[in-house]
């Protein structure tokens, strides 16, 4: 929840204009409020996402956004499951699961967001918590070439804390195996899975060299010129 017409203004300019990799794909996240502004003002070669969505096409929920408005207004991409979403607003693996499902019905690319709390991790339960997260999620998903999967450590959101390259590297092939077992060879070795929690133009590039980190969920630090560096983390 930030930025203005103005900010935001600003930041897209910095991206229009910017050399970014060619061999990387960029999807910026907007409010809900924004996304019309964000697709009209982006350039084409640059993707929008919403924040969050609902699971039905449209109804009696105040204040909530479908796949179809999201659509509507030219948008490819949702996030779903992000911590904020699970620990802010009490959302549960199973509606999470059915966000997923309604948006893939809908056409709608998924970011699904999985990652274990600072007490889980110290608890050693991070991969029950990771992997009873993406279940929920696999469950619901039938075409996979419309996912991707962003695993963010909640305790390193926003906290400056940042996973290890190692961290966060064992649990992105802890993933893959899980995929591998749970769904496909295919799927595990095609699915991008990708790091989000405190990533920075100084931490990008030692985490893009990991084996299994396919990309990053950038928070606060797309709000900031530095969100260039981290696109062309591997540059």
């Amino acid at each position: 929840m930030n930025g203005d017409k103005e900010s935001l203004g600003e930041l897209i300019m910095t991206l229009n204009t910017a050399s970014l990799n060619d061999e990387t794909e960029v999807v910026c996240g907007a409010p809900s409020i924004y996304l019309d502004y964000a697709r009209f003002k982006l350039d084409q070669r640059i993707g929008v996402a919403a924040q969050n969505c609902y699971k039905v096409p449209k109804g009696a929920f105040t204040g909530e956004i479908s796949p179809a408005m999201i659509k509507d207004c030219g948008i490819d991409w949702v996030i779903l499951g992000h911590s904020e979403r699970r620990h802010v607003f009490g959302e549960s693996d199973e509606l999470i699961g059915q966000k997923v499902a309604h948006c893939l019905e809908s056409d709608l690319g998924v970011i699904a967001c999985i990652g274990e709390k600072l007490e889980e991790r110290e608890a050693g339960t991070t991969e029950d918590v990771v992997f009873e997260q993406t279940k929920f999620i696999a469950d619901n998903v039938k075409d996979w070439t419309r996912v991707v999967l962003a695993y963010e450590p909640v305790w390193a959101i926003g906290t400056g804390k940042t996973a290890t390259p190692d961290q966060a590297q064992e649990v992105h092939e802890k993933l893959r195996g899980w995929l591998r077992a749970n769904v496909s060879d295919a799927v595990a070795d095609s699915l991008r899975i990708i790091y989000g929690g405190s990533v920075t133009g100084g931490n990008c590039k030692e985490l893009a060299a990991q084996p299994d980190i396919d990309g990053f969920l950038v928070g606060g630090a797309s709000l900031k010129p530095e969100f260039v560096d981290i696109i062309n983390a591997r540059s």
